[in-house]
């Protein structure tokens, strides 16, 4: 909740603490986990890695498939930057004009099992997150803000 946000909630018994997520020796080393999810938390490369899951694409069927219109630009540094971390083969043919196609290495596909457990459970929380806006908008609505 935002600043000057209250919730009337029921007392829960408390819970174990969670084991973190990650735990790094220092905050400063990150366990080099930062790099890769700044890549992986971009929209465009997860719509990439989805789109390229099912196959070989070339550069236009793969900009026709991904939602929300990417534009040439932002695909090509997006493939450009899953190339360099092993995610994304490019492939050229010596054609003219030249034809290029993109596909999941190995590694990006070894990504793919996490993407879709991702959906899944956007799937599946759907309701209780569109409930929690809906109350949250409220608040906001009836506070005048």
């Amino acid at each position: 909740m935002s600043a000057g946000h209250t919730a009337v909630t029921t007392p829960q018994p408390a819970a174990a603490p969670a084991e973190p997520v990650i735990s790094c020796e220092t905050p400063q080393d990150e366990c080099g986990v930062r790099d890769v999810l700044d890549r992986l938390g971009d929209k465009w490369s997860v719509y990439v890695v989805v789109e390229l899951a099912s196959g070989v694409l070339r550069f236009k069927e793969l900009q026709r498939r991904i939602h929300g219109g990417v534009s040439q630009r932002m695909l090509t540094l997006t493939v450009r930057r899953l190339e360099r971390d092993g995610l994304v083969r490019r492939t050229v043919y010596p054609t003219i004009p030249p034809q290029v196609e993109y596909e999941l290495t190995e590694l990006g596909h070894s990504l793919t099992h996490l993407v879709k457990a991702l959906a899944d459970w956007s799937i599946e929380h759907r309701p209780a997150i569109a409930a929690a806006r809906e109350a949250y908008d409220a608040y906001d609505e009836a506070a005048g803000k």
